[in-house]
């Protein structure tokens, strides 16, 4: 496999660490289809390792970040249906106003489901902020995971 290969699986890598922070980008599955890019084309039993390695930690990750934030959620006394609905405005967000607009979308409907419901600015805001680190919480667990698997790739590649 020649540098240029190598440069541009690592694009797609840096890519895929760069999306898991955009919302709507996959970021974890370009990561992970850089990986395979390389196991591909490379065919030996590091590079499958690797591969392995990444397929399971991403997967387990993803079943990770789909019920860290629903439990600390639902722990805070949002309802489901604001949930439903501010994602409804993130994602009518993303597209009115690029990248931004998902979470202004999802962060002020979230804000103003809770104020009307709850009646007051405090106990909206304090909602508002649970939701906030739920999400967030969930993101970074999903980087971490990224980060690891970027760094195995870049270890293997180095090792040769």
């Amino acid at each position: 496999m020649g540098t240029a290969q190598v440069c541009l699986i690592g694009a797609v890598m840096l890519l895929g660490l760069v999306g898991v922070l955009a919302p709507g980008v996959p970021g974890t599955l370009l990561c992970w289809a850089a990986v395979m890019w390389w196991a591909t084309q490379e065919h030996t039993s590091l590079t499958w390792g690797v591969l392995a390695g990444a397929t399971g930690l991403l997967a387990v990750v993803q079943v990770v970040v789909w019920l860290l934030p629903a439990r600390r959620i639902r722990d805070s006394g949002i309802t489901w249906h604001t949930v439903l609905v501010a994602g409804s405005f993130a994602i009518a967000g993303f597209f009115l106003i690029p990248v931004l607009g998902a979470v202004l979308g999802f962060v002020g409907t979230i804000y103003a489901t809770e104020r009307v419901r709850l009646g007051g600015h405090r106990a909206a805001w304090t909602a508002t902020r649970t939701a906030m680190r739920a999400v967030g919480g969930s993101v970074l667990v999903e980087l971490l995971a990224c980060l690891v698997v970027a760094g195995a790739w870049l270890g293997a590649v180095i090792a040769g």
